[in-house]
């Protein structure tokens, strides 16, 4: 009789550790730790991203309307006005910038000329302006090389209609 028990608790013993084994409490708890920095990276990536992609098109949409603001007046007229129409969203300059770090002396104005001196074509141009994310690697870690910070150019040219 002794013997029969010793072999129950052998059999028991293994039947625990089996369990154990088998066990899969804790498991999401470990499979969550895994997987959420990676999530957490994607939809920061995505934010940036979309963040980035509405400030150039804004910028854009600036340098288009202060293009064609230039194209309908008289040649050499309104550059400061154009100017203003980028960088404020109106042509008094009163208000905030449309984008953070914007300014008048981002804006170049190029007009292209034929042979005989007269305008034929308005360029608006933002130059050197710098896109500063929000998930800077390069402010987290303290390393400038890490830096996410972009050059942002956009460029907008249309035909001068009046002469």
């Amino acid at each position: 009789m002794r013997l029969k028990t010793t072999c129950d608790n052998g059999a028991r013993r293994a039947r625990r550790a089996f369990k154990a084994w088998r066990d899969e409490r804790g498991a999401q708890l470990a499979e969550l730790a895994i997987v959420m920095p990676i999530l957490l990276v994607l939809v920061g990536a995505t934010a940036e991203f979309g963040r980035f992609f509405h400030t150039y098109t804004t910028l854009l949409k600036g340098t288009r309307a202060a293009a064609r603001y230039l194209v309908s007046q008289p040649p050499g007229a309104g550059t400061a006005a154009a100017k203003n129409l980028v960088v404020y969203g109106n042509t008094a300059g009163a208000g905030t910038p449309i984008a953070g770090g914007l300014t008048t002396a981002n804006i170049k104005i190029t007009p292209s000329a034929n042979g005989s001196g007269v305008p034929q074509t308005q360029t608006v141009e933002i130059q050197n302006f710098i896109y500063v994310p929000i998930f800077d690697l390069g402010k987290l870690t303290k390393s400038s090389t890490l830096s996410l910070s972009v050059n942002v150019g956009a460029k907008s040219t249309m035909r001068q209609l009046v002469q």
